[in-house]
């Protein structure tokens, strides 16, 4: 990816969230707020607000695959952002989509358990996610809950060292880079890490204490989906992803939106955030 796109064509393949702060509804609020044009192909409609998960449909796949290909055979994708895979049938046509159409980045947000505790995906799927899907993709952001469901281990990490170890794991198994999120741990500061074959990368923000957080992790993978192919490098798509959110969370912090888990500010008070330049 050495020539940088400064008007990026992404495709978003998740869920509905009929609440609008997360799935493909977060997704294309924040591809437009950073200057991409947001496509998207359904894979399921959840009944859903701030307060959890009622319902889930899963779309067939054949209606997967033919919102894929008509996207693909328009308009230019050049980054594909993919979030809830709710079965196997599923994750075929995506990975037969990436095989046949090459996009240059691809970003997994490996959603499996919403903010609420809902579960989002059938049982048993996490082998085929491991063994089809993540050797297409080029960044994977699992939480640390997502972690060692993916590396099936039997805790979730706690350390850095721990972190690192169940990072490495994926990295073995064919990803490019692992963004371990630590959003929805303790103290001060959120950190997450970017681990590579060559590098690891530690990120903290000061923890915005609020309760809405809805839609974070849909939001900072298409951020990261939209930000790669304008920015020379993953690690500077992820840090202006990064800063992106941390001031989405910080303005919709004293939000009223439901009940629950309210949503963040994708366009910060109503200005569409354009990136100029990586923030220190």
């Amino acid at each position: 990816m050495s020539v940088l796109n400064s008007n990026p064509k992404v495709l978003t393949i998740a869920g509905s969230d009929s609440s609008a702060g997360a799935g493909v509804q977060a997704d294309l609020k924040t591809i437009s707020a950073l200057g991409g044009y947001g496509c998207c192909a359904i894979t399921a409609v959840t009944v859903q607000n701030t307060q959890g998960v009622r319902s889930l449909n899963s779309v067939d796949a054949d209606i997967i695959a033919a919102q894929c290909e008509a996207v693909f055979d328009d308009i230019d994708i050049c980054s594909v952002k993919i979030g809830m895979l709710p079965n196997v049938e599923a994750i075929d046509v995506v990975v037969n989509i990436l095989k046949k159409y090459q996009p240059l980045c691809v970003v997994w947000d490996p959603v499996m358990i919403a903010t609420s505790g809902d579960a989002l995906v059938e049982e048993d799927i996490t082998r085929k996610l491991i063994d089809d899907l993540l050797p297409l993709t080029n960044i994977v952001t699992p939480n640390l809950h997502e972690l060692s469901q993916l590396t099936m281990s039997s805790e979730i990490a706690s350390s850095d060292a721990k972190i690192a170890e169940q990072s490495r794991i994926l990295l073995d198994k064919g990803a490019n880079y692992v963004l371990a999120k630590g959003g929805h741990g303790m103290g001060e500061d959120a950190v997450d890490w970017l681990f590579s074959n060559e590098s690891a990368d530690k990120y903290a923000k000061p923890r915005i204490q609020t309760n809405n957080t809805h839609g974070t992790g849909c939001t900072l993978s298409s951020a990261i989906a939209c930000l790669r192919p304008q920015l020379p490098n993953m690690q500077e798509a992820v840090l202006a992803a990064k800063h992106y959110v941390q001031i989405a969370i910080a303005e919709a912090k004293d939000w009223q939106v439901g009940k629950g888990h309210g949503p963040i500010d994708h366009f910060h008070s109503g200005r569409a955030y354009r990136f100029s330049g990586v923030p220190e």
